[in-house]
């Protein structure tokens, strides 16, 4: 009862250790045509285990809530946004006692894509086209390393090939040096290869 008292009479005086501060310094960043991301703030020692995020087009009662605990990030990815519209958004953190008051609301609106494309200046380029560059490079890297290897395999079966032959082949020119110098002896001077016009 003393509690109820205290609690009417000073706003916050039993329920304090358990509730939050609403976040603070809310603003939108990353601002894209389909994205944002939302930070906040929140107070040094409110014991804050995650957070709840309420998103809304201006005109349309429909809302998104998005909620994540067991997190200290103070920051969340807006995805799936229409293009020139304009969104409110409120941010509360959470705690083991319950949630904090909404922060103030922050409103924004997303560009409309030739916007997007006319601020892009054409030197630019984006973290987005830079992994897709390196994408595509990853990929060139493993067809040349393939074509090489294969080119490999095929040096290696034609000079397997090459000593199989060579192989062969003097053996073929040994027999017939052999015939042809059992004929060549001293006691035959003209049965060799090499004769002489003497």
């Amino acid at each position: 009862m003393a509690c109820l008292f205290l609690f009417l009479s000073s706003g916050r005086a039993c329920a304090s250790d358990t509730l939050l501060s609403a976040p603070l310094n809310v603003t939108i960043r990353e601002l894209e045509v389909n994205s944002a991301v939302v930070t906040w703030e929140i107070l040094e020692g409110d014991p804050v285990i995650g957070f709840a995020i309420t998103q809304q087009k201006k005109d349309v009662r429909m809302l998104r809530f998005i909620q994540e605990v067991n997190t200290t990030t103070r920051s969340c990815a807006l995805w799936d946004l229409d293009e020139d519209t304009e969104y409110i958004v409120h941010v509360q953190s959470i705690s083991m006692g319950g949630s904090s008051p909404p922060s103030q609301p922050v409103l924004f609106r997303t560009p409309k894509e030739s916007e997007k494309m006319a601020s892009k200046s054409p030197d630019e380029v984006t973290m987005e086209e830079v992994g897709d560059a390196a994408q595509l490079r990853a990929g060139e890297l493993i067809i040349i390393v393939v074509v090489l290897v294969m080119w490999a395999g095929v040096i290696a079966l034609f000079c397997r090939q090459y000593d199989i032959i060579k192989d062969n082949e003097p053996n073929n020119n040994k027999d017939k040096a052999k015939n042809s110098s059992e004929c060549s002896t001293p006691e035959h001077p003209q049965g060799g290869l090499l004769r002489s016009n003497v």
